[in-house]
């Protein structure tokens, strides 16, 4: 390996590692070496072998080498250019992520059709394989069939796999009705701060799981407690919602959850959970009422709604490229909040009439936005649970924001680190001003320039710079985009579709 290439590689590691907020001593513990060593590498003085690129990818979770798969590391940008045509909306990583584990719940064989092809399914996928779940996309299609073996083998875990995705967290529903003692490795995913799992270990005491930390597992036992009454969540939080309805799912009592989520991904498992044949009434409304079954033997197949996050993502590229391009399939009652800001702003669009989604439940439109000025909203604009302003789409509003006359407050209360890493639109020519760690204010708009960035290590801030390399005359390079692809499938290729310049490559 040439010097070029150790220098340019350590440089890589560097920024991978003040991203996720770690220092040279804290790698060095996790790859069992010196601060020293970890020192040189930074500076290009240290060779390195496949094995410990590799590592080095795991500890930060970037990816610096690839053997025997395919998928970028980098993206290159040919900023500037009109975008134009139509695009659909692909369906929701999120309610992907939910049905999987929901699909441990069955006995039978469950097909998901059109499933989101995407670096956390495929993580997830990897942890099932290796605990005996049987898993085959169908030939020339994204249809996932899931099939449970006669007992699930825990100890045999990927723990690899298992720590790079929070949706591990929600094995521990299905799987309290499996076990009466087991253990699942601490949750990763995206470096949004902390993220206490204690609203999950809570509510689940209301079916017996007790859950303790040791050594990098979650150490769980499960006792004879059902619940008695209504389980109160103390957030309304997505995943906690999610886990209480499939530990539901398998109690043959009556189970009401209250504060719960009503979001997209929500609803997408109540209506799978249905097809099951559990009663669940109250969807899209924070009072759930479950009547499950002790034992699920069916073969059912069911096909994810669309995905409002990527809808919002499609509108930013739009508005930021100043492009009238039409975003087909776009789940309305998951955008309504966001629309009616952005209105507020003076954004022009068209929708057509309502269709339904091939769940047979959520409500559809396409949308074509109409370039146009836009004007700094008058409030600040922060999230709320559905059906407010979605947080997963707040990111964008900071795009869209940096296009706008006039300074703009965006406020995300519940992340610590994501206003942060909003700031990286300043390498793109962004004038962006941290307040503190949930607060930033935009001032717009903005005359985009090419840069070289680090991809943020949190999925949702990196395509935002993403979106903003578009607008930018001239060529950005967005470097370790591993995260992007978690939760977006093809998305550079589409963006092509639309006339964008966006190619992939390595560096070695």
């Amino acid at each position: 390996m040439s010097d070029g290439y150790l220098l340019r590689i350590g440089t890589l590691i560097r920024d991978a590692r003040r991203h996720q907020g770690q220092t040279q001593s804290e790698l060095a513990e996790a790859l069992g070496t010196s601060q020293s060593a970890v020192a040189r590498i930074e500076q290009g003085k240290q060779n390195l072998s496949l094995d410990m690129l590799a590592r080095i990818g795991e500890a930060l979770d970037s990816e610096f080498v690839s053997l025997g798969h395919s998928g970028p590391q980098h993206l290159r940008v040919e900023g500037g250019r009109k975008l134009s045509g139509a695009i659909d909306v692909k369906t929701s990583k999120n309610a992907a992520v939910a049905l999987l584990c929901a699909a441990l719940l069955n006995r039978g064989k469950t097909t998901l059709r059109n499933l989101a092809r995407i670096e956390e399914v495929n993580r997830i996928l990897e942890v099932l394989a290796s605990i005996g779940v049987k898993t085959r996309w169908l030939p020339d299609s994204s249809d996932l069939e899931i099939v449970m073996p006669d007992k699930v083998e825990l100890t045999a875990m990927d723990e690899a796999a298992a720590r790079r995705t929070r949706t591990v967290i929600m094995f521990l529903g299905p799987l309290l009705h499996e076990f009466d003692d087991f253990q699942l490795p601490y949750a990763g995913g995206c470096d949004l701060g902390s993220r206490t799992i204690e609203p999950h270990l809570s509510a689940l005491r209301h079916f017996g799981l007790h859950v303790e930390a040791t050594q990098g597992f979650y150490h769980a036992t499960v006792g004879e407690d059902t619940p008695t009454r209504a389980i109160v969540l103390t957030e309304r939080g997505d995943t906690v919602t999610e886990n209480v309805l499939m530990a539901a799912a398998r109690w043959e009592g009556e189970t009401v959850i209250r504060n719960a989520s009503s979001n997209y991904m929500v609803q997408d498992l109540c209506f799978f959970l249905q097809r099951l044949g559990v009663e669940v009434d109250g969807i899209g409304t924070t009072t759930l009422t479950v009547r499950g079954k002790a034992e699920i033997d069916v073969d059912v197949e069911y096909s994810p709604s669309e995905d409002p996050i990527e809808a919002m993502s499609l509108l930013a590229a739009a508005v930021v490229t100043q492009s009238e391009i039409t975003i087909r399939r776009v789940p309305i009652e998951f955008m309504e909040i966001e629309l009616a800001t952005l209105e507020q702003m003076g954004m022009i669009y068209d929708l057509s009439d309502e269709y339904v989604s091939a769940n047979g439940q959520t409500r559809l439109v396409d949308l074509t936005y109409r370039p146009g000025p836009l004007k700094a909203p008058t409030d600040k604009i922060h999230p709320l649970p559905f059906p407010g302003l979605n947080i997963d789409n707040l990111p964008f509003f900071a795009l869209i924001a940096a296009t706008a006359e006039g300074t703009t407050m965006i406020h995300d209360w519940v992340y610590e680190n994501r206003a942060i890493y909003l700031t990286e639109l300043t390498k793109v020519g962004g004038r962006v001003q941290l307040l503190d760690p949930h607060r930033v204010m935009i001032e717009g708009p903005t005359r985009w320039r090419a840069a070289e960035v680090m991809c943020p290590p949190a999925l949702r801030p990196g395509v935002v710079v993403l979106l903003a390399m578009l607008a930018a005359p001239g060529t950005s390079v967005l470097r370790n985009v591993y995260v992007i692809n978690r939760g977006y499938e093809d998305l550079a290729d589409r963006l092509n579709a639309l006339g964008a310049s966006i190619t992939t490559f390595r560096d070695i």
